[in-house]
């Protein structure tokens, strides 16, 4: 294998699953890899338009097994309540599975995905970008280090206007799960990635409120080792942003995406007048899509353990679903 990567020959041949926003992403990673070949994309809105495209549509994954090239990888980008279907198909044909997150919409869904893939033996990885972008991987470096001493209380937030998808689906809560279940499962993700097993969720927001193309939550995550979070997300913002402060011991680390500076950390000092030292992370040349798209392929091709897991992708699902019951009960919601 690696003499042919050497020799620049195609290793993977991806189907994709939907020509959507994440679709295209997806498309525009896998082209920067020379051992990547986008082979197809299964998605009969996009056959009018393969005039100009250098890989094959197919309105069916069915026809793409019967006429396509040879597939190594399934990358499934459809609506969350699509998943489970083309998990199953992709498994049934004896290939590696990417999944965009959410994993499901339901917690036996999701259960169904895992078992599904371990049933047939196939690799299974969902797309938590998070973990990817500089800017959070530098965080997680800084809080194992203590470079902040312990953290006790972390503040995010994450905002942008109301998607517009296939059939308008993000509007039928029951498909996607809304605010919480789409956009601040990253949050919820990430945060457990640093601190690890919750023991309380407590959220608030608009859920079934009535109000069109709107949605705004306020989420609380009390973590076993103590760590205090508050999660904040909307739907309601002209462009997206997305912040966050973790308060330690003995300094702070703050980042905002509308500022200049992607990331800063602040020492606590005794010393009057001495100011924060500011610690910027420099953009890389590679997205963070391109970065976990490669991570998995990489996974694939030496058996290695990706740094998101199925697991951790259900998990977060949990955690979301666990955020709109307590919206819906008024209740905080308590795990074992």
């Amino acid at each position: 294998m690696k003499k042919l990567l050497e020799e620049g020959k195609v290793m993977f041949h991806v189907l994709i699953i939907g020509a959507g926003t994440m679709g295209k992403i997806h498309i525009q990673a896998f082209r920067q890899m020379k051992d990547v070949k986008v082979v197809g994309v299964v998605d009969p809105n996009q056959l009018d338009s393969n005039k100009e495209l250098d890989y094959q549509v197919f309105s069916t994954f069915q026809q793409a097994l019967e006429t396509g090239d040879r597939i190594d990888v399934v990358d499934i980008c459809v609506p969350t309540p699509l998943h489970l279907e083309y998990v199953k198909k992709a498994a049934d044909a004896k290939l590696n599975i990417i999944c965009e997150k959410p994993l499901a919409r339901s917690l036996e869904e999701g259960q169904e995905i895992i078992n599904y893939c371990n049933r047939k033996s196939v690799k299974l990885y969902v797309a938590h970008v998070l973990r990817f972008f500089p800017e959070f991987v530098k965080v997680k470096e800084i809080i194992e280090k203590e470079t902040i001493g312990k953290v006790g209380v972390v503040r995010t937030t994450r905002a942008g206007s109301f998607p517009i998808g296939w059939n308008d689906w993000y509007s039928d809560y029951q498909s996607s799960g809304g605010l919480i279940l789409d956009m601040v499962i990253h949050d919820i993700d990430f945060l457990r990635w640093c601190f690890g097993d919750i023991e309380r969720v407590y959220a608030k927001g608009t859920l079934g409120k009535g109000f069109d193309n709107l949605e705004y939550a306020l989420i609380t995550l009390r973590f076993i080792n103590g760590v205090i979070a508050h999660l904040e997300g909307s739907w309601a913002h002209d462009s997206f942003s997305m912040s966050f402060e973790f308060s330690g011991t003995v300094g702070i680390i703050d980042y905002n995406s509308a500022n200049d500076k992607p990331l800063e950390l602040h020492s606590h000092s005794n010393k009057e007048g001495s100011g924060g030292v500011a610690v910027p992370e420099s953009p890389l040349n590679t997205t963070p899509y391109y970065r976990e798209l490669r991570h998995f392929l990489d996974c694939m091709k030496y058996g290695a353990e990706p740094i998101v897991t199925a697991e951790d992708a259900l998990e977060a699902v949990k955690i979301a679903l666990s955020a709109i019951e307590s919206i819906r009960t008024s209740k905080p919601i308590f795990f074992n």
